[in-house]
C-alpha cells in the first residue's frame, strides 16, 4: 500500500513548531508492516492543503493528514478537504454532542461548533483525549484520514482507528524490523566507502546513512514474508555492517556513548576521575546523567585557570611557563595529577581552545590535548577541531568518552 502524510500548520513551514507527527506517524506505520513513500508540509491555506491532497492522491493509496483541525479562523483543514473533493461541509451533530460534553468535563467554556463541521460522506475518527476528532473518507480510490496535530491525541487515533483500518486491507503486509548503530570516529564518506556495495542487488534490506553531529546513525531495516525470515535478514545484515566498520560502532538502538562508557565502567570495575579545562564540566555531566555511575565515579575538577592546575593537580610551573597550559605536557600531568589526588584506576584530562578568542599560530581555536593516565601508563594526543565554540567542546567531550570506550574494551584508546 502506497502511503502519505501530510503535515499543516503555518507554524510548521515557519520553523516556530519541530513536525514531530511525521516521524512518529511513519515509525508507527512500519510497526505494523507499512511504509511511508511520501510526505508534504503547507501552511494554514485552503488553496495550498487542496493542492497538497490531490497532489498526494494522485500516487497514494492512503493518504494521512494531520493539523488544522482545531477551533480558530486559521484551522481550515475540513474546508480544504471539503472543496478539494467535491464535498459540502456540514455540522455533524454526534460531534457536536462531544465537544461540548468534553468542554463541559474540563470546567465549562464556550464550546465552538466549528470542529464539529466535517465534509460529506464522511465517517467520524473518535478523539478520547480531545475536542478535535478526526475524520476519514474515500475519494478516487484513495483513503484519505484527518488527524489532530495535538501528538499525543494524533497518536492514539492513528493507533486505535486509522492503523486497524489498513491493515485489514492489505492483503499481504510484510513483517518490518529495524535496527540502530551508532558511530564515532568515522567521517560519512568513511562510512559509506566500507559500507559500499554490502547489500548491491538485496531488495530486503534497506540502509540508510545519517549524521547526527556528531555521531553517524545508521539504520538497517529488513522486510520479510515472516517475523523469523526478517529477523534473519536483519541479524546478518548487522553482522556485515559490524564486520566492516569495527569498533567505531560504539552501540546499537537509542544507547548514548555515556551509556556505553557507565556499562563498561560496571563490567571492569574500575573506576574514574576527571580533570577538564575547555569543556567546563561537560564530561562529568554526561557521565552523572547515567544513573548508578556513582559506583565508578570518583569526582571531577573543572581546573580553568593556571592556578587551579597547580594547586589541584600539581601541573608544574615550569610545564604552564614553557609550554603553556594548552600543551601536551600539561594534558598528561594534568591526567596523572587527577588521577593521584582521587586515587581512582584512571585519570582522564583535556585542555583546549575552544574560542573564539584565545587562537595563535601555533595553537588555533580548536586545538584540544586529551589524555588519560592509567596503572600501565599513560596516553596523551593534540586535535585540532573545526566549529564554533560549542563544537569544539563537544567533539572533546565525544572524543574523551570514545577513548575510555577503546580503553575499557581494548586497554588502549588508539585501537582504531
Amino acid at each position: 500500500m502506497r502511503i502519505s502524510t501530510l503535515s499543516i500548520g503555518s507554524e510548521l513551514i515557519c520553523g516556530e513548531v519541530t513536525d514531530t507527527n511525521a516521524g512518529r506517524i511513519a515509525e508507527l506505520l512500519l510497526g505494523g508492516g507499512l511504509r511511508v513513500l511520501r510526505h508534504m508540509a503547507v501552511g494554514d491555506s485552503e488553496p495550498d492543503i487542496g493542492e497538497a491532497l490531490n497532489e498526494l492522491a494522485l500516487k497514494s493509496d492512503a493518504v494521512i493528514v494531520t493539523g488544522g483541525l482545531g477551533p480558530t479562523v486559521d484551522d481550515v483543514t475540513a474546508l480544504a478537504a471539503a472543496h478539494a473533493t467535491g464535498r459540502r461541509l456540514v455540522v455533524n451533530e454526534a460531534l457536536k454532542e462531544h465537544i461540548r460534553t468534553f468542554t463541559a468535563k474540563l470546567g465549562g467554556g464556550h464550546a465552538s461548533d466549528r470542529q464539529a463541521m466535517v465534509p460529506t460522506k464522511s465517517t467520524i475518527i473518535p478523539n478520547p483525549t480531545g475536542t478535535a476528532c478526526g475524520f476519514h473518507f474515500i475519494h478516487g480510490g484513495c483513503f484519505f484520514f484527518f488527524l489532530p496535530g495535538v501528538p499525543s491525541e494524533m497518536e492514539r487515533m492513528l493507533s486505535e482507528t486509522v492503523l486497524p483500518f489498513l491493515c485489514e486491507r492489505v492483503m499481504h503486509k510484510k513483517v518490518i524490523l529495524s535496527s540502530l548503530l551508532n558511530v564515532y570516529g568515522l567521517s560519512e564518506p568513511e562510512v559509506d566507502g566500507l559500507l559500499k556495495g554490502a547489500f548491491a542487488g538485496n531488495h530486503d534490506l534497506q540502509m540508510s546513512i545519517c549524521v547526527t553531529f556528531p555521531w553517524i546513525r545508521i539504520t538497517l531495516r529488513a522486510d520479510g514474508d515472516t517475523e523469523v525470515a526478517a529477523r534473519t535478514y536483519l541479524q546478518d545484515a548487522v553482522e556485515l555492517v559490524r564486520e566492516r566498520l569495527g569498533t567505531a560502532i560504539f552501540s546499537e538502538g537509542h544507547e548514548t556513548m555515556e551509556q556505553t562508557v557507565a556499562e563498561l565502567f560496571d563490567r571492569r570495575g574500575l573506576s574514574l576521575a576527571l580533570a577538564e579545562s575547555c569543556t567546563g564540566g561537560l564530561i562529568a555531566k554526561r557521565l552523572t546523567d547515567v544513573p548508578g555511575s556513582s559506583a565508578f565515579f570518583q569526582e571531577g575538577l573543572v581546573t580553568y585557570s593556571n592556578t587551579a592546575k597547580q594547586r589541584l593537580l600539581a601541573v608544574p610551573q615550569e610545564i604552564l611557563d614553557t609550554r603553556g597550559a594548552v600543551s601536551f605536557e600539561c594534558a598528561a600531568a594534568m591526567a596523572i595529577g587527577v588521577r593521584t589526588a582521587a586515587g581512582s584506576d584512571l585519570g582522564l584530562a583535556v585542555t583546549g581552545i575552544a574560542g573564539p578568542d584565545g587562537g595563535t599560530a601555533d595553537k588555533p581555536v580548536g586545538t584540544v590535548f586529551i589524555s588519560l593516565a592509567t596503572p600501565a601508563g599513560s596516553w596523551t594526543k593534540g586535535f585540532r577541531f573545526g566549529g564554533n565554540r560549542d563544537y569544539v567542546r563537544t567533539l572533546t567531550a565525544w572524543t574523551a568518552l570514545d577513548w575510555l570506550r577503546h580503553y575499557l574494551t581494548e586497554a588502549s584508546p588508539f585501537s582504531v
